[in-house]
Formats: C-alpha cells, structure tokens, sequence
C-alpha cells in the first residue's frame, strides 16, 4: 500500500490541432485541467477533463485542488473510499455538473497510478475483454462548414483508415437540406465508410421524425441527440418509429439520468461522457446498467481515457476520435484497420509532454 502525499491541479488552455489544412478550420482553443496525485512509492497519476470554454474553467479547476487535498494521506489504491469522501465534501452543492466535473480528473488520476502502482494497462485492469475497440472519427465535420470543405474533412478522416464518420446536423430548415449534407459526406467518403449523424439536440419531436426518417432513407447508420436530453418520452417515441438506432446520453450526469433513460426506453446506444459521468468509477457502473439493459456503450471525446474503459467492458460499441488532448502528450494513440488500440503501459499509457504544459499553462 502507498499513500497519497500531494495533489496538484492546473488549467491548459491548448490550440485545436487539425492534422490537416484542407478543411480550412480556424484554430481554437480547448481548455484542461490537469490533476497529479504522487505516492509513496513515487506514482504519479494524471487526469484530465476538456473543456471547449474558458469561462468556469478557473472555478471547476479550484473546486477539483480543494477536493484533492481531502486526499492527501488517504491509500492511493482506496478509490471507493476517495470518492465517497470528495462527494460528501462537495454535497452541499449537491449532485450534478459542477461536482462531478471537479470530481472527474481525480478520479482519472487515481486509476492511473492504480495502474502504474500495479504496472497494469486501465483497461486490463477494469475487465479486460478486448485491447482495441471500433473507432469513428468526428473532428471537421461541423454544420458550419461548407460542402466543399465538408467532403474534404470526409476525405481526409478515410485516407487515415476511418470507415465511420460522423456529421453534425440540425441547423437545415427542411429534411432535404440535411439529406444534401449527408450525401456531400457520402459521396466524398467513397463506398463502404458508414456515416452517422450527431443532430446536438436541435430539433423538436416533429421535425426529429421527419428529418429522422429522411436521413434513415439517405442510409445513416444511426442519429444521435435529436431532441433534448431531458424529453425521454421524445426519445423513446423515435427510438420506436425509426429503424436507425438513436444514440444519447453526452450530456447526462452520474448514475440517476442514465437509470431513468434506460428506464424509458429512450436511447439505443449509451454515450457516456467520462467528465460529466465524475470519472472512471461512475463511468464503469454505469457502462453495467447498460449492460443489464441490454444497451450498448460509446464514449464521449477524450478518446486517451475512452479507449480503456471500452476496450474492458463486453458491451462497447464504437470509440469517438476527437483528439483534443494531443498537443499535451508525447503519446498517440494508434489506429489499425479501423480501430484504436488501447496503450500497452501502466494506467492510461500516456505520457505528458512536460514542455507542452508548461507552455499552455494558465496562470
């Protein structure tokens, strides 16, 4: 056993890297924040959550250094009793979005040095039940773009091995406006690459149906957040009258939403976002109910955490590469035949590139 003697937290704020010009995307920022846990034995353990706003960033990064230092003496390896003393802390604000992204790179960084304590890979460690898991590829495909630079994006995502993609719609004003979207996708994709569509809660539930059925018709392999998150009974209403499966579940928090979800019938595939969820533990329990209800699981960007806890679990269905966290690791993930190893190393198998983050550091 070893015990926690500090936790440190930071804010990045690093550039949006493209791997390519083509599309003609402006770089942006993402803002991290970075949590360490160091050990006895001399572990250090990194998590990390992603933001794509800059302006609660500061907050949540205090919040996460005031429940990290609840820690410091406590076994590295109790993460249970870890969470369950964070979570009391912080109930005063009560559950939901706040605390369980505070809570989240903690938890992350916990399971790291687990894993390099025990000199184990997460996803080994977590289950184990494959060591790679079906990627698709999201970055650049944005509503905002336009179809020249749309087809670019999808050209560029196949020639690097992906044969999923997946577009953003929902600011078309009829059906056949998201039909053309898709089909600029398709067609610029080639045969074989399976296009998904992410409609970011934009419709109501008439226009769901019908664009739903449209773009079901266009050969979509599956339509995600079509209506808010909160309308279950919208949810299930098209997961029952659409022959493609509807995905949702990024914006939930903790165990109750998804319980209730799943409860409702509302979603065909789980999207479970590891930040939002409160980290690794939560996220794995959840991925159970999933289970239970016979619901296959997906993840939400931070494909470097991701590809563990999809990669240990029987009931994984695709991974989503959105590399947001590169411009901070020396480590890239690797893609074969379509589908995204999980890193061999201890714990997450990444590693910081210590220069990167002392350049991108906040403050």
């Amino acid at each position: 056993m070893s015990k926690i003697t500090k936790v440190s937290v930071e804010v990045l704020e690093t550039p949006v890297r493209l791997r390519y010009v083509a599309a003609g995307h402006a770089v942006e920022s993402n803002w991290h924040v970075l949590a360490r846990i160091d050990t006895e034995e001399g572990v250090q353990g990194i998590g990390f959550v992603v933001a794509n706003r800059g302006s609660l960033v500061k907050p949540l990064a205090q919040t996460s250094q005031e429940l990290g230092q609840l820690l410091v003496g406590m076994e590295a390896l109790d993460i249970e009793a870890a969470r369950v003393r964070m979570e009391r802390a912080g109930g005063w604000v009560g559950p939901g979005g706040m605390l369980a992204m505070a809570i989240s790179p903690l938890d992350i960084a916990l399971w790291d040095a687990k894993g390099k304590s025990l000199c184990q890979p997460l996803y080994r460690l977590l289950g184990g039940y494959r060591d790679r898991i079906r990627a698709y590829a999201s970055d650049a495909m944005w509503y905002s773009m336009p179809m020249d630079q749309l087809a670019r994006s999808a050209q560029y995502h196949v020639s690097q091995g992906y044969r999923r993609l997946k577009l953003r719609l929902g600011h078309e004003p009829k059906p056949a406006g998201e039909v053309e979207r898709v089909k600029v996708a398709q067609d610029a994709a080639g045969e074989g690459v399976e296009i998904m569509v992410d409609a970011t809660e934009s419709w109501n539930e008439v226009q769901a149906i019908a664009n739903g059925r449209a773009l079901q018709e266009a050969g979509i392999v599956w339509l995600e957040d079509p209506v808010s998150h909160q309308n279950l009974a919208g949810l299930a209403q098209l997961a029952r009258n659409l022959d493609i499966p509807i995905a949702a579940g990024e914006h939930l928090y903790g165990l109750d939403g998804f319980q209730k979800t799943f409860e409702a019938r509302a979603v065909d595939i789980a999207i479970i976002d590891v930040a939002r969820s409160g980290g690794i533990t939560p996220w794995m329990k959840i991925a159970a109910l999933a289970q239970a209800r016979g619901v296959p699981v997906c993840g939400h960007v931070v494909p470097e955490v991701h590809v563990h806890l999809l990669s240990a679990i029987p009931n994984s269905y695709l991974i989503e590469f959105m590399p947001r966290s590169e411009p901070i690791f020396k480590t890239r993930l690797k893609l074969e035949n379509g589908e995204l190893l999980a890193p061999q190393g201890p714990g997450l198998g990444v590693e910081l590139d210590e220069a990167a983050v002392e350049q991108y550091r906040v403050g």
